[in-house]
């Protein structure tokens, strides 16, 4: 693939009319309630305001696909894909989250919820999407290129993650969760490794909200059943309700895999993993909270842990109260520097 090959990456196949009919106004825009998308870019309209004086408008400054250049694939999923792709003008690099749209309406509303939460959110902490298209038959999505990959790419390069360095990465994390639980009212539900950012600056940043879910107040409570199940919390594979604290149990288990290596529950004996996700999420109903060994650990992180991983999600701190969590700033003397720890493996943040 060349340089300049990007406009054809784009035309991906068009769904039939009738499997998009309850997202799409006649004018091809993706709609999803007061959610607009088309090839002009994204808007929110407000309630008193009518479909026809909605139109989107392009601005001076408006980004468009075709200011950009593609340079590689650095992701993909089973209805989408990743591009790097690089401005044309200002030579900045982005990535292009390009997803299909002939995937299941659950799914599609679950892009509408993405695309809501991506357009409203202004936090340091959660990965920027500067804009957002529906053109061809599939939503592109301009997002801030965090170059250094995932954090679950960077601890299969180390292995584990030592505890001044999961305190630095925590509190990034916990500013983030801070902003989506109680500026916006949202459970990420999904929050693991793999939607955990890094750049060579050091910074960690949320991304990925196509399960997350937006609640009315902050004493609200979900009910659905979506998410990766492997850090999903007892009380989501229960079926039961579950709020806030749900992303604290999976923060709690994302940290314990980092500092040990390994992903917190044990599969069956003889086993090299989970193979049976039913096996997975009855153990970690029915079983003991994994916690971390007082032996390799500071008492402080073993504190915190315990505090994210309780099966009673009320036992559970709050991100507010987990920033206040002594093991938060206990290595601040030692001026943690995660731009170098970050860059020192090299690849994959060589960018071009």
């Amino acid at each position: 693939m060349k340089k300049g090959d990007f406009a054809p990456k784009l035309t991906l196949s068009v769904p039939a009319r009738d499997e998009v009919s309850n997202f799409l106004t006649e004018s091809g825009t993706f709609k999803d309630g007061n959610l607009l998308v088309n090839k002009k870019g994204i808007r929110i309209i407000s309630e008193n305001q009518a479909e026809s004086s909605s139109a989107i408008q392009p601005s001076d400054n408006q980004l468009c696909l075709t200011d950009f250049e593609s340079i590689k694939v650095i992701g993909k999923g089973n209805s989408g894909i990743v591009w790097l792709v690089q401005h044309k003008w200002t030579q900045q690099l982005f990535a292009l989250k390009v997803i299909q749209m002939n995937i299941e309406e659950p799914s599609r509303k679950h892009l509408a919820q993405e695309l809501r939460i991506n357009h409203s959110s202004q936090c340091p902490y959660v990965v920027i999407c500067y804009q957002a298209f529906f053109d061809n038959g599939s939503i592109s999505m301009i997002l801030e290129y965090m170059d250094g990959g995932s954090l679950g790419d960077f601890l299969k390069i180390v292995k584990k993650i030592p505890e001044p360095y999961i305190a630095a990465i925590c509190k990034q994390v916990l500013k983030g969760l801070w902003y989506l639980h109680h500026e916006k009212h949202i459970i990420h539900r999904d929050l693991k490794l793999p939607n955990l950012l890094i750049n060579h600056r050091g910074d960690v940043k949320i991304t990925d909200f196509g399960v997350s879910v937006i609640l009315e107040s902050t004493s609200g409570a979900a009910s659905t059943f979506i998410g990766t199940y492997n850090y999903m919390s007892p009380e989501r594979i229960s079926g039961k309700s579950h709020g806030f604290r749900s992303d604290i149990w999976s923060l709690g288990l994302v940290l314990l895999e980092c500092a040990t290596g390994d992903f917190p529950y044990s599969p069956p004996q003889g086993e090299e993993g989970w193979t049976n996700v039913f096996e997975l999420m009855e153990t970690i109903v029915t079983q003991p909270e994994p916690y971390a060994n007082p032996d390799l650990f500071s008492p402080q992180f073993c504190s915190f842990i315990a505090k994210c991983v309780q099966k009673d999600p009320n036992k559970r701190l709050s991100a507010y109260e987990l920033m206040r969590h002594p093991f938060i700033n206990m290595y601040d003397d030692l001026d943690i520097d995660l731009a170098s720890y970050f860059t020192a493996i090299g690849p994959p943040f060589a960018t071009l």
